[in-house]
């Protein structure tokens, strides 16, 4: 039975038990505190926002998070990429159906076809970034805050929608001025079926 879930941090969420989700969630303090006042001013009405000024809101946010100048990239460390990786697949199969993912140095894209079960998107998640942050923290030598407590999620409407996602999630790093294909990226990964990049 579809069920459905509302709360609002600073941003809304409106979590399914079932359907395809877009999440991106990024390092703690990888956007200057300023930075983030004024995308807060932008995203403040978010869910009265026309869907292309929403799209134009997460835009900014990811041109933020891609500027080379960022000096927190503890995701380019292969150790904790694999981490990240082996924290995503855990869940593989089990709470959802893996489409793709892009681990960028300070952020992480992730798409993905939640199974209908008890838990909610937000625990799923919750639960990679805790294991990630615990493990990463460990081979960092550090304590605290790893990853920024909030993370943007977006259900994706239909299957024109996720072309566009996974094609967005898998250029990331391309477009980011990281890589010539995508493919080279080794934070990438697409299941097969819905490579949408030749």
């Amino acid at each position: 039975m579809l069920k459905r879930h509302f709360h609002r941090r600073n941003l809304p969420h409106l979590y399914y038990n079932e359907g395809t989700y877009f999440v991106n969630y990024r390092l703690y303090d990888s956007i200057h505190p300023n930075e983030v006042k004024n995308l807060q001013k932008l995203i403040k009405n978010y869910k009265l926002l026309h869907p292309d000024e929403g799209q134009k809101v997460f835009k900014n946010y990811d041109l933020l998070l891609d500027k080379q100048q960022n000096k927190i990239q503890y995701l380019k460390q292969p150790q904790i990429r694999e981490i990240c990786k082996k924290a995503i697949h855990y869940y593989d199969n089990k709470e959802y159906k893996l489409i793709c993912y892009c681990i960028m140095p300070n952020h992480v894209h992730l798409v993905f076809d939640l199974m209908n079960n008890k838990r909610l998107l937000g625990d799923i998640v919750g639960s990679i970034k805790k294991y990630s942050a615990k493990e990463s923290n460990k081979v960092l030598n550090k304590k605290g805050k790893f990853w920024q407590s909030e993370s943007f999620d977006r259900l994706v409407r239909d299957e024109n929608e996720l072309y566009y996602v996974i094609r967005y999630v898998l250029m990331n790093p391309v477009n980011a001025g990281l890589v010539n294909e995508w493919i080279e990226w080794k934070g990438t990964y697409c299941r097969p079926e819905f490579q949408v990049i030749e």
